[in-house]
């Protein structure tokens, strides 16, 4: 099994301190000889510059499309169908328009990201050298092992040589975990950044002759009406992944229906959600149901009743329903993040718990009954514990195995994804881990997490969030007290998410995530 910069850093983080802590000379030449067998930070900077000079004139292409399809736009466009399912020619033109440009940020991303890792690769592998060349100079100073009775006493000029020799293998130990720091970072940034490039190549995502590719490019663009639009775009990756392959898999009567239903929608977001719906894994006749809910219903009534959260700034948001909160009621921490990450992805699901069973009944008051209700259903079946009298029992959290039960049961079947728990002991554990974070979030598939800490008395205390956004080196956190906050992914790293909780809780302990 190919060793990772994570375990390579980790490996030589031990050896480093084995070394500079060895006192005896066989010691001290078992643990040079094994940091020697650490493997050297690997890659070709040379094969990076060359895909980043490609990708940086595929950029320039880009350019010139979105240019062209400007140009066209302002020339004037007839308020005309051109697409299948209802898109309008200035609905495609401008999201041809968007699309271009993105793919142009994008390109230009990726470009940075392999030059940037290209560079960090070079003068990893300038510090390792001098590592190893100093790792082998102590190595030969000390010459063969001790025998079994030479090793049971030292003189004062063995002792010299040895501690003389240890300050050289301590110094280039020191270099080569310095080494392998900076690769693992660097790898680290460029995998983070090119899956979010990928995911961001929305419109190809969508891999369905059933929609024309103007269809297509409209549904992938579209957004919600509030905050940033491209941090509340409707359909995500996966969203557009899943609904292409559904209605590859539909049959040629259940095809011609879902076509029907989405040129009959009034809006883009309309025709978004009905996809989104698809998407979660309904049928035909489930998805049919739902657009006769929402069908006419403008863009602000759909993100109101439809999306659990909007995204406006980069610090912390209440998350609203009306003035009702999507927040936990009691110790339902666990439960009442899923029930949010579940509306996230099923529309048909937010919209039963916004607007009831035909979607009419949305009073926020009516809102956060069927929230308690939802939140109480799933700690009972993934056996919550409770505490309190026989006549008075309060739910009082939840352990691993049951949340591995909902999020399987209450995700899974909306997301594709299996969520197995992956425990965190240590910063090692939590940035081994980052990555496959990262890309899931970036197609749109939120991952539960728990933290840790304690309380003022010193007793440990819990709980359970989910990690809804990814941007650059920021996760965006949706805690169940009812807010989200964006923070850096060093924090994450050393297990300090306060910022999105408060000061009790000290660790990042466990990750639910199908990791390869």
């Amino acid at each position: 099994m190919t060793e990772s910069t994570t375990d390579r850093r980790a490996r030589l983080a031990d050896l480093r301190s084995t070394i500079a802590g060895a006192e005896s000379k066989n010691d001290l030449i078992e643990a040079i000889d094994a940091a020697l067998a650490v493997a050297a930070p690997s890659g070709d900077p040379d094969t990076l510059r060359t895909l980043a000079k490609r990708y940086r004139s595929q950029a320039d292409d880009a350019d010139d499309v979105r240019d062209r399809v400007d140009k066209v736009a302002r020339q004037g466009l007839p308020n005309a169908w051109v697409g299948t399912t209802g898109a309008r020619a200035g609905e495609v033109v401008g999201a041809a328009s968007r699309s271009a440009d993105q793919m142009a940020c994008a390109f230009r991303g990726g470009a940075q990201a392999l030059l940037t890792l290209a560079d960090a690769l070079d003068d990893a592998r300038r510090r390792d050298r001098t590592g190893r060349e100093q790792l082998r100079d102590a190595r030969g100073q000390l010459g063969g092992e001790d025998g079994w009775f030479d090793d049971l006493h030292e003189d004062d000029g063995e002792e010299q040589a040895r501690v003389r020799a240890r300050s050289i293998a301590t110094a280039g130990a020191d270099d080569r975990h310095a080494a392998a720091v900076t690769a693992d970072d660097a790898a680290r940034a460029a995998a983070r950044d090119l899956n979010k490039y990928a995911a961001e190549a929305r419109a190809g995502q969508m891999h369905t002759d059933s929609l024309s590719a103007a269809d297509r490019l409209v549904l992938a663009d579209t957004a919600n009406i509030d905050g940033d639009r491209e941090l509340n775009e409707i359909l995500t990756a996966n969203d557009l992944e899943r609904a292409g392959n559904r209605m590859e898999k539909l049959s040629p009567a259940d095809q011609d229906r879902m076509e029907r239903m989405l040129a009959d929608a009034r809006t883009p977001q309309e025709r978004a959600y009905l996809m989104k719906s698809l998407a979660a894994g309904y049928s035909v006749d489930e998805v049919e149901d739902f657009a006769g809910k929402i069908h006419g219903k403008d863009p602000r009534w759909l993100q109101e009743h439809l999306a659990p959260v909007t995204t406006n700034s980069w610090g912390q948001e209440q998350q609203t329903y009306g003035d009702a909160n999507w927040s936990q009621d009691g110790s339902t921490c666990v439960p009442s993040s899923t029930v949010t990450a579940r509306a996230m992805v099923d529309p048909v699901y937010a919209l039963e718990l916004t607007g009831g069973p035909d979607g009419t009944d949305d009073s926020p008051e009516a809102f956060r009954e069927r929230l308690t209700d939802e939140q109480l259903r799933l700690h009972e079946e993934g056996d919550g514990a409770n505490s309190g009298w026989l006549w008075d029992r309060q739910p009082a959290g939840m352990d691993s195995e049951g949340q591995e039960e909902i999020s399987d049961s209450q995700l899974s079947p909306h997301t594709g994804d299996r969520y197995d728990v992956q425990e965190m002991g240590s910063d090692d554990d939590r940035r081994d881990v980052l990555t496959d974070i990262e890309k899931s979030v970036a197609e749109g598939k939120p991952v539960p997490i728990n933290i840790e800490g304690h309380e003022d008395n010193g007793d440990w205390v819990g709980h359970g969030m989910m990690i809804v956004g990814q941007e650059g080196d920021m996760l965006q956190i949706y805690n169940p007290w009812g807010t989200t906050t964006w923070v850096s992914e060093e924090d994450f790293v050393k297990g300090d998410l306060s910022a999105a909780s408060d000061d009790r809780f000290t660790n990042v302990n466990n990750v639910y995530i199908e990791q390869d």
